[in-house]
C-alpha cells in the first residue's frame, strides 16, 4: 500500500512541513505536485521530481529533488516556497486568518509531463491561529484594526503591524506574531471601512491613537511598544517612532527613510512626499514595469524635506533589506537612516541585508511574488528576488524580527524565579 503523508497533518503557516511517501518501489521515479487555492479561487501550484530510496520510502528531508521541476536539490520546503500562480501577477495573500489554507499533495508515476498515473493523494492544512489566540476587532475612536492576543496570562510585549500601498487590513502577519507571544495590532490606515479611500494625506494623530490604545491596554506590557512595517508601512513606522512617545523598537522591511506617496501631517508639521519621475520607469518586453529608479534622492535639493527626522526617535531600529528589491532602493534608505542617526549621536541601527531577496519579505514559506499589480502605478511591477534566496531570507528575517522585539520589549534578560 502506498501512503503519502505530510507529518503532522495540521500546522501553523510559518512552521516547517515534513513530507514522507511510503510504499513506493525501490528507486521508483515519481513527481510530487502541491496545489493551493486561495480565497479568491486562484490556483497556485508547484511540482518536483524525485527518486525513492531503496526501501521504497521518499523523505523530502533527505532526498534531493532532481532537475526538471519547480526547484532542484535538497529542499524539504521547496514545494511550498516555489508555489506559482496559474494566472500571472497574482500574489498569495491570506484574507481570513480564522480559516487555514488547504493544500493538496499528489504523487504521480514517472518524470514525464503531468498528469500521469496518480499513485497517492493527501490533504494538509496550514493555519494562522494557534489554539487559544484571541482575535479582537478594534473599532475605538477612529481606530480600525484587529488585535491578536497570545494564549495564557499577559501582559505581553505589544507590536503594531502596518502594511503598504495595498490598503485594507491584512491580518496574517499579526496573527502569526501572536502565536509567538506578542500582543499584535494589525492596523488599517486607508482603503478600509470609513478610512480615507486613497493615499493623498495621512495624519499621524490617527496612528497616535493606535499607539495610545496599545499602551493603555491591560494585556500589553509597557513601558513601550514595537512597530513593524513593510514598504509604505515602513516609513509610516519611522514617522511614528520619530514623533510619537512610547515606541521602544521599530522594524522596517524594505521601507523608506523618506515620506513617500502621500503628505504626512502631525500638529503643525507637514512632511511632503518624496518627488518622483515617471520617465525613469523601465518596461520590459512582457509589459512589466521596473520602478526601482522612480523616486528622487531625499538627500538632494528640495526633496530633503521628505527625509523623516528619525534622529528624534528614542527607541531602537532594525532594517530588513532585500538587496534585489525592485520597488525602491531599500539598502540605500537603510544606510542613510544609519548615517543620519549616527550623525546625531544616536545608536547605530541594526541592518540585515539579504542578497537575492526581493521586496515582499513575508513570513516563512510564503511563495515569492516576482511581479504583481501595483495600485499606485496601475500596472504590474517587478518586485525582484530569486525564489530560493528569497525563501532563505524570509525564514531568517522572521527569527531576527522576533529576537529584536523580545530583546527590546520583553526585557528578556536573565530573570531569577523565586526559590
Amino acid at each position: 500500500t502506498r501512503d503519502l503523508t505530510a507529518v503532522p497533518l495540521q500546522l501553523l503557516f510559518d512552521e516547517p512541513l515534513a513530507i514522507v511517501v511510503q510504499g513506493l518501489c525501490p528507486q521508483q521515479a515519481v513527481t510530487l505536485r502541491l496545489s493551493l487555492q486561495d480565497e479568491a479561487g486562484e490556483l497556485f501550484q508547484s511540482c518536483a521530481r524525485y527518486q525513492a530510496e531503496s526501501s521504497g520510502k521518499l523523505d523530502l528531508t533527505s532526498s534531493p529533488a532532481l532537475p526538471g521541476g519547480s526547484f532542484a536539490g535538497l529542499e524539504p520546503m521547496g514545494l511550498l516556497w516555489s508555489l506559482q500562480p496559474q494566472k500571472p501577477f497574482r500574489r498569495l495573500v491570506k484574507r481570513d486568518v480564522q480559516s487555514p489554507f488547504c493544500l493538496e499533495l499528489e504523487v504521480f508515476e514517472g518524470h514525464g509531463p503531468l498528469p500521469s498515473r496518480l499513485l497517492a493523494r493527501s490533504a494538509h492544512e496550514r493555519g494562522f491561529l494557534r489554539d487559544g489566540v484571541r482575535r479582537i476587532p478594534v473599532r475605538e475612536g477612529r481606530i480600525r484594526a484587529t488585535l491578536f492576543l497570545p494564549p495564557g496570562d499577559g501582559p505581553f510585549p505589544g507590536i503594531i503591524d502596518i502594511y503598504g500601498t495595498g490598503g485594507g487590513l491584512p491580518e496574517y502577519r499579526a496573527s502569526l506574531l501572536a502565536n509567538h507571544g506578542f500582543a499584535t495590532l494589525a492596523l488599517a490606515y486607508y482603503s478600509y471601512e470609513d478610512l480615507p479611500k486613497d493615499m493623498k494625506e495621512f495624519h499621524l494623530e490617527y496612528f497616535e491613537e493606535a499607539v495610545n490604545y496599545m499602551l493603555q491596554h491591560s494585556q500589553v506590557k509597557g513601558p513601550g511598544i514595537g512597530l513593524l512595517g513593510i514598504s509604505k508601512g515602513g516609513d509610516l513606522c519611522i514617522s511614528m517612532a520619530s514623533f510619537l512617545k512610547g515606541i521602544t523598537a521599530t522594524v522596517t522591511i524594505n521601507g523608506s527613510v523618506a515620506n513617500v506617496a502621500a503628505v504626512l501631517r502631525y500638529k503643525d508639521i507637514t512632511i511632503p512626499p518624496l518627488g518622483i519621475n515617471l520617465k525613469r520607469i523601465k518596461i520590459d518586453k512582457s509589459g512589466i514595469a521596473d520602478i526601482v529608479d522612480v523616486l528622487n534622492n531625499p538627500l538632494e535639493g528640495p526633496d530633503h524635506q521628505s527625509f523623516i527626522p528619525l534622529e528624534k526617535a528614542e527607541g531602537h531600529f532594525l532594517f530588513i533589506v532585500g538587496k534585489d528589491d525592485h520597488n525602491w532602493k531599500s539598502e540605500f534608505f537603510a544606510t542613510e537612516a544609519s548615517n543620519r542617526l549616527q550623525a546625531h549621536g544616536k545608536e547605530k541601527p541594526e541592518i540585515v541585508c539579504y542578497p537575492g531577496a526581493g521586496h515582499y519579505i513575508e513570513p516563512p514559506f510564503s511563495p515569492m511574488c516576482s511581479a504583481s499589480m501595483h495600485l499606485l502605478v496601475g500596472s504590474p511591477v517587478i518586485w525582484g528576488g530569486e525564489p530560493k534566496a528569497h525563501s532563505v531570507a524570509q525564514v531568517d528575517a522572521w527569527q531576527k524580527i522576533q529576537a529584536f522585539f523580545h530583546k527590546h520589549l520583553s526585557g528578556k534578560q536573565c530573570v531569577r524565579g523565586n526559590l
